[in-house]
Protein backbone atom coordinates (compact mmCIF):
# COMPACT_ATOMS: atom_id res chain seq x y z
CA UNK A 1 0.00 0.00 0.00
CA UNK A 2 0.86 3.34 -0.63
CA UNK A 3 0.36 5.91 1.64
CA UNK A 4 1.42 9.57 0.96
CA UNK A 5 0.95 12.99 3.15
CA UNK A 6 2.03 16.02 1.38
CA UNK A 7 3.22 18.66 3.53
CA UNK A 8 3.43 21.99 2.91
CA UNK A 9 6.52 24.27 4.81
CA UNK A 10 6.18 28.35 5.64
CA UNK A 11 2.34 28.55 6.68
CA UNK A 12 2.63 31.81 8.49
CA UNK A 13 5.10 33.63 6.23
CA UNK A 14 3.05 35.29 4.22
CA UNK A 15 -0.53 35.95 3.81
CA UNK A 16 -0.20 35.06 0.51
CA UNK A 17 2.23 32.00 1.19
CA UNK A 18 -0.75 31.24 3.66
CA UNK A 19 -3.94 31.23 1.36
CA UNK A 20 -2.03 29.05 -1.35
CA UNK A 21 -1.07 26.36 1.06
CA UNK A 22 -5.34 26.43 1.66
CA UNK A 23 -6.35 26.23 -2.10
CA UNK A 24 -3.62 23.56 -2.19
CA UNK A 25 -5.46 21.55 0.30
CA UNK A 26 -9.10 23.13 -0.52
CA UNK A 27 -9.15 22.13 -3.88
CA UNK A 28 -5.77 19.76 -4.62
CA UNK A 29 -3.84 17.21 -3.17
CA UNK A 30 -1.98 18.72 0.23
CA UNK A 31 -2.75 17.41 3.11
CA UNK A 32 -0.92 18.77 6.02
CA UNK A 33 1.36 22.20 6.86
CA UNK A 34 3.85 23.53 9.52
CA UNK A 35 3.38 26.37 10.77
CA UNK A 36 6.24 29.26 12.11
CA UNK A 37 5.76 30.80 15.03
CA UNK A 38 8.05 33.84 13.73
CA UNK A 39 6.23 34.23 10.74
CA UNK A 40 5.01 38.16 9.77
CA UNK A 41 1.34 36.09 9.12
CA UNK A 42 0.97 33.97 11.67
CA UNK A 43 -1.83 35.23 13.07
CA UNK A 44 -3.75 34.96 9.45
CA UNK A 45 -2.61 31.14 9.78
CA UNK A 46 -4.08 30.47 12.68
CA UNK A 47 -7.76 32.04 11.55
CA UNK A 48 -7.00 29.86 8.48
CA UNK A 49 -6.11 26.34 10.29
CA UNK A 50 -9.35 27.13 12.44
CA UNK A 51 -11.35 27.74 9.78
CA UNK A 52 -10.15 24.28 7.86
CA UNK A 53 -10.25 21.68 10.26
CA UNK A 54 -9.26 18.79 7.91
CA UNK A 55 -5.96 20.42 7.51
CA UNK A 56 -3.46 19.00 9.94
CA UNK A 57 -0.90 21.52 11.40
CA UNK A 58 2.51 21.06 12.80
CA UNK A 59 5.12 23.10 13.63
CA UNK A 60 7.80 24.49 11.85
CA UNK A 61 10.41 25.24 13.89
CA UNK A 62 12.33 28.09 12.91
CA UNK A 63 16.34 28.96 13.79
CA UNK A 64 16.98 30.98 10.58
CA UNK A 65 14.97 34.30 10.10
CA UNK A 66 13.35 36.74 11.81
CA UNK A 67 12.38 37.46 14.91
CA UNK A 68 13.06 35.48 18.31
CA UNK A 69 9.87 34.17 19.40
CA UNK A 70 11.70 34.20 22.82
CA UNK A 71 13.05 37.33 23.00
CA UNK A 72 11.32 39.48 19.90
CA UNK A 73 13.46 42.16 20.36
CA UNK A 74 16.54 40.13 18.95
CA UNK A 75 16.86 38.24 15.85
CA UNK A 76 17.76 35.15 14.72
CA UNK A 77 20.63 33.76 12.15
CA UNK A 78 20.29 35.31 8.99
CA UNK A 79 21.47 32.48 7.36
CA UNK A 80 22.89 28.46 7.60
CA UNK A 81 26.33 29.57 8.03
CA UNK A 82 24.99 31.79 11.14
CA UNK A 83 22.99 29.34 12.73
CA UNK A 84 25.95 26.81 13.22
CA UNK A 85 28.86 29.23 14.37
CA UNK A 86 25.73 30.50 17.06
CA UNK A 87 25.38 26.98 18.01
CA UNK A 88 28.65 25.46 18.02
CA UNK A 89 29.64 28.74 20.08
CA UNK A 90 26.33 28.14 22.08
CA UNK A 91 25.19 31.72 21.62
CA UNK A 92 21.69 30.78 20.85
CA UNK A 93 19.54 29.28 23.15
CA UNK A 94 17.86 26.29 20.84
CA UNK A 95 15.87 24.30 23.31
CA UNK A 96 14.68 27.72 24.81
CA UNK A 97 13.88 29.42 21.92
CA UNK A 98 12.37 26.34 20.15
CA UNK A 99 9.94 25.65 23.36
CA UNK A 100 8.94 29.43 22.81
CA UNK A 101 7.93 28.90 19.08
CA UNK A 102 5.84 25.27 20.33
CA UNK A 103 4.54 26.73 23.33
CA UNK A 104 3.13 30.24 20.93
CA UNK A 105 1.28 27.41 18.65
CA UNK A 106 -0.45 25.61 21.64
CA UNK A 107 -1.74 28.82 23.18
CA UNK A 108 -3.60 29.50 19.59
CA UNK A 109 -5.59 26.86 19.84
CA UNK A 110 -3.34 24.73 17.41
CA UNK A 111 -2.58 20.84 18.47
CA UNK A 112 0.60 20.11 16.74
CA UNK A 113 0.40 16.83 15.14
CA UNK A 114 4.61 16.88 13.84
CA UNK A 115 7.51 18.77 13.55
CA UNK A 116 10.07 19.54 11.19
CA UNK A 117 12.92 22.83 10.73
CA UNK A 118 13.21 25.50 8.22
CA UNK A 119 16.11 24.68 6.29
CA UNK A 120 16.45 20.72 8.20
CA UNK A 121 18.32 22.44 10.90
CA UNK A 122 17.49 19.81 13.08
CA UNK A 123 20.05 18.01 11.34
CA UNK A 124 22.54 19.44 13.71
CA UNK A 125 22.83 17.22 16.72
CA UNK A 126 22.48 20.03 19.55
CA UNK A 127 19.14 21.27 17.38
CA UNK A 128 18.29 17.72 16.91
CA UNK A 129 18.29 17.24 20.57
CA UNK A 130 16.28 19.49 21.42
CA UNK A 131 13.27 18.94 18.53
CA UNK A 132 13.44 15.34 20.30
CA UNK A 133 12.65 16.84 23.41
CA UNK A 134 9.82 18.98 22.49
CA UNK A 135 8.39 15.95 20.75
CA UNK A 136 8.56 14.53 24.49
CA UNK A 137 7.50 17.16 26.12
CA UNK A 138 4.64 18.10 23.86
CA UNK A 139 3.43 14.92 23.45
CA UNK A 140 3.88 15.20 19.42
CA UNK A 141 4.12 12.20 18.48
CA UNK A 142 5.86 12.92 14.35
CA UNK A 143 9.29 14.47 13.31
CA UNK A 144 10.48 14.95 9.68
CA UNK A 145 12.91 12.70 8.59
CA UNK A 146 14.63 14.84 5.52
CA UNK A 147 16.54 12.08 3.86
CA UNK A 148 15.12 12.14 0.07
CA UNK A 149 14.32 8.35 -1.04
CA UNK A 150 15.51 8.96 -4.68
CA UNK A 151 17.01 11.79 -6.21
CA UNK A 152 15.02 13.04 -8.64
CA UNK A 153 16.40 13.51 -12.22
CA UNK A 154 15.42 17.07 -12.79
CA UNK A 155 17.30 17.71 -9.85
CA UNK A 156 19.92 20.09 -10.11
CA UNK A 157 23.74 19.19 -9.56
CA UNK A 158 23.86 21.05 -6.24
CA UNK A 159 20.55 19.65 -4.80
CA UNK A 160 21.84 16.25 -5.88
CA UNK A 161 25.03 16.38 -4.08
CA UNK A 162 23.63 18.28 -0.60
CA UNK A 163 20.98 15.60 -0.54
CA UNK A 164 23.37 12.76 -0.62
CA UNK A 165 25.69 14.10 1.50
CA UNK A 166 22.52 14.46 3.67
CA UNK A 167 22.18 10.85 4.41
CA UNK A 168 25.28 10.64 6.42
CA UNK A 169 23.38 11.93 9.45
CA UNK A 170 20.88 9.37 9.28
CA UNK A 171 22.31 6.83 11.81
CA UNK A 172 22.37 9.45 14.23
CA UNK A 173 19.13 10.78 13.26
CA UNK A 174 17.23 7.50 13.63
CA UNK A 175 19.10 6.66 16.78
CA UNK A 176 18.43 9.85 18.88
CA UNK A 177 14.20 9.92 17.72
CA UNK A 178 13.81 5.85 17.68
CA UNK A 179 10.81 6.35 20.00
CA UNK A 180 9.11 8.86 17.99
CA UNK A 181 7.38 8.62 14.46
CA UNK A 182 8.87 9.51 11.22
CA UNK A 183 7.49 8.13 8.06
CA UNK A 184 9.27 5.15 5.72
CA UNK A 185 10.17 7.63 3.36
CA UNK A 186 10.36 11.55 2.46
CA UNK A 187 10.64 13.40 -0.90
CA UNK A 188 10.78 17.22 -2.16
CA UNK A 189 14.06 18.44 -0.93
CA UNK A 190 15.79 17.90 -4.14
CA UNK A 191 12.95 18.99 -6.20
CA UNK A 192 12.05 22.15 -4.02
CA UNK A 193 12.56 25.50 -6.00
CA UNK A 194 11.99 23.20 -9.51
CA UNK A 195 8.83 21.34 -8.88
CA UNK A 196 6.06 21.51 -11.39
CA UNK A 197 2.64 19.35 -12.46
CA UNK A 198 5.68 17.08 -14.87
CA UNK A 199 7.81 16.91 -11.66
CA UNK A 200 5.24 15.84 -9.32
CA UNK A 201 3.69 13.02 -11.75
CA UNK A 202 7.35 11.54 -11.74
CA UNK A 203 7.90 11.65 -8.27
CA UNK A 204 4.35 9.84 -7.77
CA UNK A 205 5.13 7.64 -10.27
CA UNK A 206 7.83 6.36 -8.34
CA UNK A 207 6.81 6.37 -5.04
CA UNK A 208 7.30 3.17 -2.81
CA UNK A 209 5.42 1.06 -0.88
CA UNK A 210 4.66 2.70 2.85
CA UNK A 211 4.14 6.03 3.41
CA UNK A 212 5.93 8.94 2.37
CA UNK A 213 6.13 12.90 3.39
CA UNK A 214 5.77 15.00 0.56
CA UNK A 215 7.63 18.40 1.10
CA UNK A 216 6.35 21.15 -0.95
CA UNK A 217 6.07 25.11 -1.04
CA UNK A 218 3.13 26.54 -2.75
CA UNK A 219 1.99 30.05 -2.14
CA UNK A 220 0.52 33.26 -3.53
CA UNK A 221 2.90 35.54 -4.68
CA UNK A 222 1.72 38.55 -3.24
CA UNK A 223 4.09 41.95 -2.25
CA UNK A 224 5.02 41.18 1.07
CA UNK A 225 6.14 37.75 -0.10
CA UNK A 226 8.04 39.50 -3.32
CA UNK A 227 9.71 41.79 -0.95
CA UNK A 228 11.04 38.40 1.24
CA UNK A 229 15.02 37.30 1.83
CA UNK A 230 13.46 33.78 0.33
CA UNK A 231 14.34 33.11 -2.91
CA UNK A 232 11.25 30.48 -3.08
CA UNK A 233 9.17 33.63 -4.83
CA UNK A 234 7.20 32.76 -8.88
CA UNK A 235 8.28 28.83 -7.77
CA UNK A 236 5.68 29.02 -5.05
CA UNK A 237 2.67 29.84 -7.69
CA UNK A 238 3.87 26.78 -9.82
CA UNK A 239 4.02 24.44 -7.50
CA UNK A 240 0.23 25.39 -5.87
CA UNK A 241 -1.01 24.76 -9.79
CA UNK A 242 1.08 21.70 -9.49
CA UNK A 243 -0.87 20.39 -6.60
CA UNK A 244 -4.28 21.28 -7.63
CA UNK A 245 -3.48 19.71 -11.13
CA UNK A 246 -6.37 17.09 -12.43
CA UNK A 247 -3.90 15.48 -13.74
CA UNK A 248 -1.75 14.98 -10.45
CA UNK A 249 -5.05 13.45 -9.54
CA UNK A 250 -5.23 11.02 -12.54
CA UNK A 251 -1.91 9.73 -11.79
CA UNK A 252 -2.19 9.71 -8.11
CA UNK A 253 -5.57 7.42 -9.14
CA UNK A 254 -3.92 4.86 -11.61
CA UNK A 255 -1.17 3.79 -8.74
CA UNK A 256 -3.44 3.54 -6.00
CA UNK A 257 -2.05 6.16 -3.94
CA UNK A 258 -4.00 6.38 -0.26
CA UNK A 259 -3.76 10.98 0.77
CA UNK A 260 -3.49 10.60 4.47
CA UNK A 261 -2.10 13.43 6.93
CA UNK A 262 -0.59 12.93 10.51
CA UNK A 263 -3.89 12.57 12.26
CA UNK A 264 -5.33 9.61 10.21
CA UNK A 265 -1.77 7.14 10.80
CA UNK A 266 -1.30 5.22 13.42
Amino acid sequence: MIRLIVNADDFGYTRGVNEGIVEAHRNGILTATTLMANGAAFEHAVELAHANPSLDVGCHLVLVEGPMVSDPARALPSGLAEVVRAVVRGKLAVYEELRAQVEKIVRSGIRPTHLDAHKHTHLLPPVLEAVARLAREFGIPWVRRPFDFGIERSARIEKKVIGLGLRMFRPRFMRVLHDLKMTDYFAGFSITGTLRESVLIETLERLPDGLTEFMCHPGRLDPELQAASTRLKDSRETELRALVSPEVRRAIGRRGIELVNYRQVN
